[in-house]
């Protein structure tokens, strides 16, 4: 019969390995640089883990992160929260370096929340590396207990670190021109989605109310002419009552070789409903303010897309993502912020194909 399980020398302080598991310290030991191609190469050419004197996880959130502190050998020296502050974070960065020598801070979580303590690890001199979502909760279920905390997951980061390098990604540092196109593609896709929200509303209220109508106008509401017309004719009764030269000369100026045959259209339109369908009165105050609301996120994209091109053209991969079928500005913005300048690929071509 089976003596009870005890913890190996060097495991992770405070939590028990599960009987049957590989020994996961052993891969320190038997850890080669040459033999683990995704292993973190270091911002100053380093390659691997052989020279970190302390491994510090952090699982980062809003107003505070938990950080775990390991040395190679599996000794917790850290295990607290850090307020999401510069002087803070660098008091503790420089405090684990003066004892134990270089410091990998590793995250989970390398943008938004994450952004802040790897900025300032970085400016401190240190190491960084990313822990991937995926395999850190792989990871963590090699532990025992289910329930999740932050101070669990900051030492399984930690020790993950420690013990299979292999799974860690290098963090790459962002250029200031590469940081403005992250932010503002973010922020186009979420104008883009409030467009959506706002043309669905405007042409479910038209099918509830007039179909034809909806029909002329819906397909179109991209169009400057459009949203015009309906900032200042909201409802098929201010349309009819506008009369068909009048609203040619509103949209005009917006739509001069289309403005004849589009508002032609909507008296066709208008024409095939003689019916009022109950609540079609609030028409006149509901469509105008969604209307001015989607002219202005139009043209917040258009401003933004100009911001974008302007950046856009100072990266060296832009000429050939904008010569892509359908790469136009925005998909070359998002593909080139996905990707990076490509150079990561250069010796991975396959990984590129």
């Amino acid at each position: 019969m089976r003596g009870p399980i005890t913890a190996r020398p060097g495991a992770m302080p405070g939590i028990s390995r599960v009987a049957g598991l590989h020994n996961l310290d052993a891969r320190v030991r038997h850890y080669h640089p040459g033999r683990h191609r995704t292993s973190p190469v270091w911002e100053d050419g380093s390659y691997g883990i052989d020279d970190v004197g302390v491994f510090l996880g952090l699982d980062v959130g809003k107003s505070a992160h938990h950080g775990h502190g390991l040395t190679p050998a599996g000794k917790k020296v850290f295990d607290k929260q850090l307020p999401n502050s510069e002087p803070k974070l660098r008091a503790v960065f420089d405090k684990l370096a003066a004892k134990f020598g270089t410091v990998l801070v590793i995250v989970d979580q390398p943008a938004s929340i994450g952004a802040l303590p790897l900025t300032v690890a970085r400016d401190a001199g240190r190491k960084v590396a990313y822990l991937p979502g995926l395999a850190m909760r792989r990871i963590a279920n090699l532990y025992p207990g289910e329930a999740k905390s932050d101070a669990k997951d900051a030492a399984v980061i930690a020790d993950a670190a420690r013990t299979m390098p292999h799974t860690l990604r290098s963090l790459e540092l962002t250029d200031e021109i590469t940081a403005e196109l992250t932010v503002l593609v973010g922020f186009d896709q979420d104008l883009a989605a409030e467009a959506t929200r706002t043309s669905n509303r405007i042409r479910g209220l038209l099918t509830q109310f007039h179909p034809s109508l909806e029909r002329v106008l819906g397909p179109r509401l991209d169009h400057q002419a459009v949203t015009w017309l309906l900032e200042r004719y909201g409802s098929p009764a201010a349309l009819r009552k506008a009369g068909r030269r009048r609203l040619v000369e509103v949209i005009r100026p917006k739509a001069p070789r289309m403005a004849q045959r589009l508002i032609d259209e909507v008296f066709d339109a208008l024409d095939e409903q003689t019916v009022v369908v109950p609540g079609m009165g609030t028409l006149d105050v509901i469509i105008p303010s969604l209307a001015r609301s989607l002219a202005a996120v139009h043209e917040q994209r258009r401003a933004l897309e100009a911001q974008i091109a302007a950046l856009l053209e100072a990266r060296p991969l832009s000429a050939v993502l904008t010569s892509l079928p359908g790469g136009a500005v925005r998909t070359a913005a998002t593909l080139l912020v996905t990707v990076g300048d490509g150079t990561f690929y250069e010796p991975r071509t396959p990984r590129l194909a």
